[in-house]
């Protein structure tokens, strides 16, 4: 009983934060015109007020969807899913706001976006060198007899995999900074958003805040998935 009850806590841990994160996305996308203008017009017209012309906002097409809601900070362009791009709902603006705040951060030279910046593009190198690894055991430990290498490959590759998740546990503070700091002033002092929809505003910017806290604790069930694939315990 106690290890069912450890097990379902630990399903919950995993899962509801992604759960939590699309309801509230969700919720609020309808009206789809809640508001004058889409969020693909806001995130131009708020770099525009804040001489961010350079800025480019695009909207992502076909198989890029699965990107999600970004600021490139290489490209220096503020993408949006269709949804949020095309839509005016109090999500669209209240997401696009949150985008446009990373592009802020990055003018303004904060450093935790620049770190995060040159860490994932690190660790996505480090990922693809670690599958590598990964897929070079079986011929390290059968085909050259040499166990103790092929151990070494799948400890590094493993470890490729797990950092993933400690990146995306690292960006909570820059994406909290994002929502909190920069994208809920600029509603507020533009008076973008309805009386009413205050509060909610402030849940869709706590979820688009931890839409990587959720993906880190996905990405440990893609990691145990990995070490049940290799029969590790």
């Amino acid at each position: 009983m106690g290890w069912l009850i450890l097990g379902a806590l630990g399903i919950a841990i995993i899962f509801l934060p992604q759960w939590w994160v699309k309801r509230v996305l969700k919720t609020y996308a309808q009206p789809v015109d809640r508001y004058p203008g889409t969020g693909g017009e806001l995130a131009r017209h708020l770099l525009n007020r804040l001489g961010l012309e350079d800025v480019k906002v695009e909207r992502l097409e076909g198989k890029r969807q699965w990107q999600g809601d970004h600021y490139d900070p290489q490209a220096r362009c503020v993408r949006l899913t269709p949804d949020h791009f095309d839509q005016a709902s109090l999500t669209a603006i209240t997401v696009s706001a949150h985008e446009v705040g990373h592009a802020i951060q990055h003018a303004d030279g904060y450093r935790p976006l620049i770190w995060r910046t040159r860490l994932v593009a690190w660790m996505q190198k480090f990922q693809k060198f670690g599958l590598v690894l990964i897929a070079l055991m079986p011929v390290a430990l059968v085909a050259l007899k040499l166990p103790r290498a092929g151990i070494v490959l799948l400890l590094v590759g493993l470890a490729s995999l797990a950092s993933g998740i400690l990146v995306h546990l690292m960006t909570l503070p820059t994406e909290l900074d994002a929502s909190f700091r920069r994208a809920l002033p600029l509603l507020n002092q533009g008076a973008y958003l309805k009386p009413e929809d205050q509060r909610h505003a402030k849940k869709i910017l706590t979820a688009a805040s931890l839409t990587y806290v959720a993906a880190s604790l996905m990405g440990l069930v893609n990691f145990y998935w990995w070490l049940r694939v290799l029969r590790l315990p």
